[in-house]
């Protein structure tokens, strides 16, 4: 039988553009909602050092190509690489990537991300930890990790965290979305603009010094209506707030359903359902992480969490993720059956050896540079 393989290389995945006084960086795969592979990992990674240390370059702009900013790391292309090799192959990925994102996090430069779309995952892991974080009505977030049997990663359990009350565990177990005039309300966003205003903020910025940076964006800034029927509005949040707190995955869930009997709005039925679809382990997991999140800075976070995949990719408990990945990715028809199936059978001491180092010889606590950045290295965004 002749063979079948396509070794043709998908080209121009991330495109780097500008002159010698502004760079742009665009991710460039729409069709693929500008899911992060290792390749756009590594040209990313390179680039952005390089422009850093570039003394002509006065800022950068990340902006994405289609509807989505990016929808996250590039599952199915992790998961055949480890099929087809080791789990070390998905660790190498997560590596780089968190690399990345603390190097976007502490920039030196200016880094203005413009998020006109779909950001999640591995996307918002690109920019939720910036300085500057501009949305458009177009956007739409979450962090859907749960149901693949992932958990929320790249620094999530530090801008989860740092949410309002308990808004950022209600975002992480439900993988409950949110607007861009939401995200500007909780805190996700540091500027709402229009998406039909972006190219004139980018000419206007190619044109502008430094010191007028901020006022330049705080110029096309604008102050959105959030929806009358927004997550994010008090008596909901006082509920969120109120289950979202508890210890255990049990009891959220058991506040859930109590609320649900005297309060039939949708969105707890949704939270509710949501969080039964989702993998036990990673929803015990989440919880965890984002509770321990809120005592860390963000370098402590991101090494731990390394740890954390490292473990699920090499199924140290459980093998969900490689089953979420067939359910939802490769099969897709939609039905895991996550081992071990019931929240009850998910120990303390399973979660305990995620957090845990790996005893292998070829496995590494993750490794990421000090950078220190003073007050003076990167503008502050006006709030």
């Amino acid at each position: 039988m002749a063979s079948t393989c396509n070794f043709k290389r998908e080209l121009n995945k991330v495109l780097f553009e500008g002159d010698s006084f502004y760079r742009e960086v665009i991710l460039n795969r729409p069709t693929k909602l500008n899911s992060l592979d290792y390749e756009v990992i590594s040209q990313m990674l390179k680039n952005f050092r390089d422009f850093e240390t570039d003394s002509k370059v006065k800022f950068v702009i990340l902006k994405a190509n289609g509807r989505a900013f990016s929808a996250g790391g590039d599952v199915v292309s992790i998961v055949g690489s480890m099929m087809t090799g080791h789990w070390c192959f998905g660790a190498r990925f997560y590596k780089k990537q968190f690399n990345l994102d603390y190097l976007l996090a502490t920039y030196k430069k200016p880094l203005l991300p413009l998020i006109d779309g779909i950001v999640m995952g591995g996307g918002a892991g690109l920019c939720m930890n910036g300085k500057f974080r501009i949305v458009t009505e177009k956007a739409v977030f979450a962090m859907p990790e749960a149901s693949i049997g992932l958990f929320p990663d790249v620094g999530a359990s530090h801008f989860l965290s740092r949410l309002p009350g308990h808004f950022g565990e209600f975002l992480g177990l439900t993988g409950g979305r949110l607007n861009g005039a939401e995200m500007l309300a909780c805190g996700l966003a540091t500027h709402f603009l229009f998406s039909k205003d972006l190219p004139l903020l980018e000419n206007t910025l190619k044109t502008s010094d430094m010191a007028t940076i901020c006022q330049v964006v705080n110029k096309f800034t604008q102050k959105p209506n959030l929806k009358q029927d927004t997550i994010y509005q008090t008596q909901r949040l006082e509920t969120i707030n109120k289950c979202f707190s508890k210890d255990t995955i049990e009891e959220i869930l058991l506040a859930l359903e109590n609320e649900a009997k005297n309060n039939p709005e949708i969105w707890i039925t949704e939270a509710i359902n949501s969080m039964k679809a989702a993998s036990h382990t990673s929803l015990k997991i989440t919880l965890r992480s984002i509770k321990e999140g809120r005592l860390q800075n963000l370098k402590q976070c991101l090494v731990r969490e390394y740890t954390i995949c490292c473990n699920v990719l090499r199924a140290t408990v459980s093998y969900d993720f490689y089953e979420g990945s067939r359910a939802l990715l490769f099969d897709k028809d939609k039905k895991p059956k996550w081992e071990p199936s019931k929240l009850e059978l998910v120990s303390k001491e399973m979660v305990n050896r995620c957090f845990n180092g790996i005893d292998d010889d070829d496995w590494k606590c993750l490794q990421i540079p000090d950078r220190s950045v003073s007050s003076g290295d990167v503008l502050k965004p006006k709030l």
